[in-house]
């Protein structure tokens, strides 16, 4: 399995971005899959998932009513959409693969990361 993330950059407080994580290497619309973030020093912090067909989803507190994920299963691409973006929201943002149909579960698998900046 292969995860490419992109979209990521530096916005000011209050701003968006979208996230792509584009998959390969299996059958995408066969798996969960989320959004994890990380930054230095600190633990994985799980901030949404998706299960396979796009019909039901999780957001973490702490994004809830902010961040939006989406899946293309024709495209074979994960979408996070990050609206009114605090500081707190600096971080590098994976996409990673759910062990089945369901969001959660592991973050074993994962792409290379895409950095989100949010600052003045």
């Amino acid at each position: 399995a292969q995860l490419a993330e992109s979209g990521g950059g530096l916005v000011q407080p209050g701003g968006s971005l979208r996230l792509s994580c584009a998959a390969s290497g299996f059958t995408f619309s066969t798996y969960g899959m989320n959004w994890v973030r990380q930054v230095p020093g600190k633990g994985v912090e799980w901030i949404s998932g998706i299960n396979s067909d796009g019909t039901k989803t999780y957001s973490a507190d702490s994004v809830k009513g902010r961040f939006t994920v989406s899946r293309d299963n024709i495209k074979n691409t994960l979408y996070l959409q990050l609206n009114s973006l605090k500081t707190e929201d600096t971080a590098m943002y994976y996409c990673t693969k759910s062990p089945g149909p369901y969001y959660g579960g592991s973050w074993s698998t994962r792409g290379q990361g895409t950095q989100v900046t949010v600052s003045a």
